[in-house]
């Protein structure tokens, strides 16, 4: 027998490999499990009426997080956000319609996750976005144009309120929102606007997604100078959904 043979058989170069596909199987059985931490069980995109378990999905485990809070995945009876729409066909794949208010129904492109109700925070435990009013120590630089007190005009060029302040982001040093003054009935709500669906220009500020009537639906913060992830994912989801929603030809086909 040659050196490292352990019989006329197996050697040891032979035990590694097969203890090396042993492991590899098993960190690919760790990694398919790990994964469905989250997003399961799932229901089928037909008429959501069958249950998609996925195999295997681990024991729950709870995870402390650095505000002193924690939170338990996988969550197996989670409640998912209420979306008004129907299926087009019974084929899995098939579209969905709204039905109702397209704008708010929670479909499509204004599809929103059920994110935590509470504030994101920096490092240091302070709120991590809030508008420059409580904030004085920082401003809009002087090589670009300060928008607040400019006009809003949506994508049908009318107007829909006026801007009033921007929301900066602490930690990433970045403006997440505009604020918006819009007209109501009986006086005036302030709203935001992410900074992504408005073009900010030197006499006003354009934001297509919306026409001007839609400023008024937008969904509103609960506290006047704090944002949570939930309302943060809700706000953005209905400028997502008037790219496609806020008029009945956004939603023919181009051609």
């Amino acid at each position: 027998m040659q050196f490292g043979a352990i019989t006329g058989y197996v050697d040891l170069a032979q035990i590694i490999l097969y203890l090396f596909w042993l492991f590899f199987a098993g960190l690919i059985y760790y990694l398919v499990r790990e994964n469905h931490r989250e997003g399961y069980p799932m229901e089928s995109d037909s008429m959501g009426t069958a249950v998609i378990k996925g195999w295997p999905i681990p024991e729950p485990k709870t995870y402390k997080l650095a505000d002193g809070s924690s939170v338990t995945v996988p969550e197996l009876h989670r409640t998912e956000p209420e979306y008004a729409a129907k299926s087009t066909a019974a084929a899995p794949g098939s579209p969905i319609e709204p039905t109702g208010d397209p704008m708010l129904s929670g479909a499509g492109p204004g599809a929103w996750s059920n994110r935590a109700d509470k504030p994101d925070l920096t490092a240091h435990g302070d709120v991590k976005i809030v508008p420059l009013r409580v904030i004085p120590a920082y401003n809009v630089s002087e090589n670009d144009p300060d928008p607040r007190g400019l006009p809003v005009i949506g994508g049908d060029g009318k107007p829909g309120g006026t801007v009033r302040d921007l929301w900066l982001d602490q930690s990433e040093m970045l403006f997440r929102y505009l604020e918006i003054e819009t007209p109501v009935a009986g006086g005036t709500r302030r709203v935001l606007v992410p900074i992504p669906f408005a073009r900010i220009r030197r006499t006003e500020v354009e934001v297509d997604a919306i026409f001007g009537s839609h400023f008024a639906q937008v969904p509103t913060t609960r506290h006047p100078e704090q944002i949570t992830f939930l309302e943060e994912d809700k706000i953005t989801a209905f400028y997502g959904a008037g790219t496609l929603y806020a008029e009945p030809s956004r939603g023919e086909p181009i051609l």
